[in-house]
């Protein structure tokens, strides 16, 4: 009895170590016919559109990207924008487009393309790039790293 107790308690310890290192979920979603790849957190208060190095047809990030915009519809609409050369905070954004309904990113999961990692947690969305610089967003709060 002790014997198999101890090795269940081993095993459960292993799990948790093997585990909590690779605790978080890795997300992929595929780009779309233009590059941009989407995603939602589970609340879909908060949409992500991450853009290629050099944009689309229709798109160029302003220093050429790669580019990761993360919108918040409430309670104000804010625009958040993360590039290799800078993070900024848009509180007027004129193109309000609706958020993505599929590709969800689910609460204790991981995104990431080129520079960027996106992490979903039910508290918020913290995206940064290698350096550490990027936001963690939620309903409540904005925070920009």
């Amino acid at each position: 009895m002790k014997s198999a107790f101890f090795g269940l308690t081993i095993m459960l310890l292993l799990g948790l170590f093997v585990g909590g290192a690779s605790a978080q979920m890795a997300a992929t979603f595929a780009a779309d016919a233009k590059g941009q790849i989407f995603f939602v957190t589970p609340s879909r208060n908060i949409g992500c559109t991450f853009t290629p190095q050099g944009g689309t047809g229709v798109y160029k990030p302003f220093d050429g990207g790669p580019e990761l915009s993360c919108d918040r519809k409430e309670p104000q609409y804010v625009r958040l924008v993360v590039t290799p050369k800078s993070v900024r905070r848009f509180n007027e954004v004129g193109d309000q487009d609706g958020l993505p309904e599929d590709n969800i990113l689910p609460y204790g999961s991981r995104w990431s393309r080129g520079p960027f990692t996106c992490d979903s947690t039910e508290a918020g969305l913290t995206c940064k790039r290698q350096d550490g610089r990027g936001f963690f967003i939620s309903r409540a709060t904005i925070r920009m790293m």
